[in-house]
């Protein structure tokens, strides 16, 4: 890997966690209503698949999806106005933080659905593949959304038709309270594979290096026409489920050895020993700081939708071409 792309990379993955915490904080604090589904602990995957997309390319999220969003290229400040619900996010407010999207950057959303985005990112490829251009889907899910019919039928169709996709799996050990190993059958999700008659490879979601190999092989064999695969990113979510989550499914020792595998941590030390300067990453924690709390500022200082809008962009009027 070429030492300015992993920087890039692990920019992406710093910002990632900048914004969670930050989402966090302003949820402990009153600024933030609802709740957030935080993407820490897993910013190597969605940093390292994306990296390698462009805009015109297509990703369908998940319900813990800022990570995917930003990782595409989305502007920090507009995604956290969404989250807080106000005029100046992606979606005015509307979508909030499990349905924000960004269709400039080829982002199709996030979904509050299990496995909601799989069909949809499988559309986005037959698309691509009508179009007969050269650009791809990436479904993100979790282990929970594979136990899902959707899942399945979407995996055979893309596999019958040879359609331009990448199923990545993000396996947090977790569907809300209940532990994978209670609720599916295999142990490694990339064998369900097999049964569509597509590669399926399982690797560790906290190595950027192991998922970037695996994603370029997925890259490849999409692009060259020879239809989808699976990759299963083993990982693990630091926080709960939920910012209300008492956690009481899994124990604090779980939770802290999970910690010391810190992708982030991890990838840093590999930026030394690949050449990184270290002043150099030092001030992309500080830029992502900086750029973090400018979000922040901006979301809390931007206007909440006027309620005289409401209806706006739920009704066709027609006029124009769909």
């Amino acid at each position: 890997m070429e030492l300015d792309r992993a920087l890039n990379i692990y920019r992406t993955m710093v910002e990632i966690r900048d914004f969670e915490m930050k989402a966090i904080w302003l949820f402990e604090n009153n600024y933030l209503r609802g709740s957030v589904h935080v993407y820490v602990g897993e910013e190597a995957i969605a940093s390292t698949v994306c990296s390698r997309l462009t805009d015109e390319d297509y990703i369908a999220s998940t319900h813990r999806g800022h990570g995917h969003c930003i990782a595409k290229g989305a502007r920090l400040d507009y995604a956290m106005a969404e989250l807080m619900g106000k005029q100046t996010g992606y979606c005015k407010g509307r979508g909030g933080s499990m349905h924000i999207a960004d269709l400039t950057k080829g982002n199709l959303g996030a979904n509050a659905i299990v496995a909601g985005g799989v069909p949809i990112a499988t559309g986005a490829a037959l698309a691509c593949k009508m179009k007969g251009n050269k650009n791809v889907a990436v479904s993100f899910f979790g282990d929970g959304a594979t136990n899902e019919g959707v899942f399945h039928e979407a995996l055979n169709m893309a596999s019958i038709w040879k359609l331009p996709i990448v199923y990545v799996c993000e396996n947090n050990g977790y569907g809300i309270s209940v532990p994978a190993w209670q609720s599916t059958a295999v142990e490694d999700i990339s064998v369900r594979a097999a049964a569509y008659d597509m590669p399926g490879e399982t690797v560790d979601g906290n190595d950027v290096e192991a998922i970037d190999a695996a994603f370029a092989r997925a890259l490849e064999r999409a692009k060259s026409g020879k239809g989808p695969s699976l990759i299963e990113c083993k990982t693990y979510r630091w926080m709960g489920h939920w910012t209300g989550d008492p956690q009481n499914y899994r124990t604090r020792e779980e939770v802290e050895a999970w910690k010391e595998k810190c992708p982030i941590k991890r990838f840093k030390k590999r930026l030394i020993e690949m050449g990184a300067d270290a002043a150099e990453i030092e001030k992309i924690e500080e830029s992502s700081r900086e750029s973090v709390e400018a979000a922040a500022r901006f979301a809390i200082d931007s206007p909440l939708p006027d309620p005289a809008h409401v209806l706006d962009d739920v009704f066709y009027e027609g006029g124009a071409e769909l």
